[in-house]
């Protein structure tokens, strides 16, 4: 485990009051033989500020090598789905030729039309899972309409550029909906032809309300990280779009975990569904993780000390509040670190612009909320740091999941607070 001494002293701001959760206590001895201990104890509060993790021994695995992972065996080639010639082309060129798991048994029932509640890991492929059948949709059949439903503009956007990929020369056409963008812009895209509708749950709820979406047209829904979209309050904006559907209709959800929130509402929104879940453990085996442990006062020079070190050449770094994670980048830019921010108060065009810099390796650390913690694919990410610790076991999961996609190798390292030997060490979550 890191654990560095640090001499030199630095803060980090101030905590934002709120409402706050005690978790899972820490305590540390030290001496000839170092030992952790941990002491399980039930968290108080309710529902979402309700810990999934009771210790720390979550954030410590060290990374499985490739050659030791069973090499799953597709029982389809993509050659061998029965999806439109042009589209199979589309999707051949672009280098695809063996579906990854969820796309080999996901993609077979979309075909079929059946309601699909499809769970796997980060990086797995989930996005073409949906995209490649419903194009297959669209192509058959130009007066169908679907809608996909993201938490994040980010993830919204990036759902679109996946479907523009495979869409090329077909006619195919997509409009994206999200906040933070010129809305009117997007009401005369929506004018113009397309079969795709794609956005986050508000900006869809607005034009509905606005007469500019009628979703009694649309006969397929898409759920992308809809776990997510409750985690952020958008679970009525979920229930206006569903009662909004035709009674007959096809309703599609992908995420990376499953919570118990989401249960309950599956049955109320999805109609016999199909399960598919090929998740092989809650995180990536090609992820090494582990903890570090800090003085409060000497956090910020230890995470300094690690980013200058020539093997963190591509980090995220997850803060909790958009204050803080502003003022996290502006310490490491005072410091010389090539770093951007990307939270809740940047505008469309900041946020953009900042995922823009770190996938093209124009910056070296990206630090962010849980914004960017879902289904935001960023090549090569060499390490995840959580500068600040999540709120539950599923966002560490997803955090996390930024690293070691593909099946490349990546590291996840987690801050842990020490405190006074005189008091017991306590690991603080506020709850969102």
């Amino acid at each position: 485990m890191y654990n560095k001494k640090i001499s030199r002293s630095n803060s980090f701001g101030k905590r934002p009051s709120g409402t706050r959760t005690r978790f899972g206590s820490i305590s540390r001895r030290t001496g000839g033989n170092q030992k952790r201990r941990y002491n399980n104890r039930r968290s108080v509060g309710k529902g979402k500020g309700r810990s999934q993790f009771n210790d720390v021994s979550k954030f410590i695995n060290k990374a499985t090598p490739m050659t030791k992972e069973k090499t799953y065996e597709p029982i389809n080639a993509f050659t061998d789905f029965l999806i439109n010639d042009s589209l199979k082309q589309i999707v051949l060129k672009s280098g695809y030729n063996n579906p990854t798991p969820i796309q080999d048994q996901s993609i077979p029932e979309v075909l079929k039309g059946r309601d699909i509640v499809g769970i796997a890991n980060t990086g797995t492929g989930k996005t073409a899972a949906f995209i490649i059948p419903l194009l297959d949709k669209v192509a058959k059949n130009r007066k169908q309409n679907i809608i996909i439903l993201a938490p994040t503009r980010e993830l919204a956007i990036q759902i679109d550029q996946e479907l523009k990929k495979f869409s090329r020369g077909t006619r195919i056409f997509s409009v994206c909906t999200v906040g933070g963008m010129p809305i009117y812009r997007q009401i005369s895209e929506l004018r113009r032809q397309h079969n795709f509708v794609i956005g986050t749950p508000g900006r869809i709820k607005d034009l509905i309300q606005r007469g500019n979406i009628n979703l009694e047209k649309f006969e397929t829904i898409v759920l992308d990280e809809a776990d997510r979209m409750l985690d952020m309050g958008f679970v009525n904006d979920m229930r206006f779009l569903m009662e909004s559907m035709p009674k007959s209709h096809q309703t599609l959800f992908f995420s990376a975990t499953l919570s118990d929130d989401v249960k309950k509402i599956i049955n109320d929104f999805l109609n016999n569904p199909i399960n598919i879940s090929v998740k092989t453990r809650d995180t990536s085996s090609t992820i090494d993780q582990d903890v570090i442990y800090s003085q409060k006062e000497t956090k910020f020079d230890l995470l300094h000390n690690l980013l200058i070190q020539p093997e963190f050449n591509k980090v995220l770094i997850f803060g909790q509040t958009k204050r803080g994670v502003e003022r996290l980048s502006q310490l490491l830019s005072k410091q010389g670190i090539l770093v951007k921010s990307i939270h809740g108060d940047k505008n469309h065009r900041q946020r953009q612009q900042a995922l823009k810099s770190f996938k093209e390796n124009s910056i070296k650390v990206l630090v962010a909320t849980d914004v960017a913690a879902r289904g935001i694919d960023i090549p090569n990410v060499t390490h995840v740091i959580n500068y600040e610790l999540p709120s539950t076991y599923e966002d560490y999961i997803h955090r996390i999941g930024r690293t070691g996609r593909g099946g490349k190798a990546g590291k996840a390292l987690t801050f842990i607070e020490k405190v006074d030997k005189q008091k017991k060490v306590v690991s603080n979550f506020r709850n969102r």
